[in-house]
């Protein structure tokens, strides 16, 4: 076997390539999991957007109903203080919809680890070439 130093080009190249495939390979390994993981923040911000639509559901509807129930009493005649519980109540969904929404934007899971490394590894690479 020829030792460290006396290697020749050919040996040195194949070496390098052997090694540039190795950290292909573990790039990828790293892109599934970190993808795998965005997968899983997305389901989780899913979840959580439902079992909060779930639980408010019944609330908001006797909240709503005693809202209303107190603009009539203090004088709105009963559409327009059905209309105003039933916009500000829109209101407050949509804001709640825009924040989960917010939560599954492409920079939130955007696999930015992985994107850091490879650029890392590709630095390192054109630095073994030269």
């Amino acid at each position: 076997m020829n030792s460290q130093s006396n290697r020749s080009v050919p040996e040195l190249f194949s070496d390098a390539v052997g090694q540039l495939a190795k950290l292909v390979g573990n790039e990828f390994d790293l892109a599934r999991a970190e993808l795998s993981e965005k997968a899983n923040q997305a389901g989780r911000a899913a979840a959580m957007i439902g079992a909060g639509a779930v639980f408010l559901i019944p609330a908001l509807v006797l909240l709503l109903f005693a809202l209303s129930s107190a603009l009539i009493r203090s004088g709105f005649s009963d559409p327009v203080a059905y209309l105003l519980t039933g916009g500000g109540a829109a209101l407050v969904s949509v804001a709640f919809m825009v924040m989960g929404l917010s939560r599954l934007s492409g920079d939130a899971l955007k696999p930015s680890v992985t994107l850091d490394q490879v650029q890392r590894d590709k630095t390192a690479a054109k630095e073994m070439v030269r």
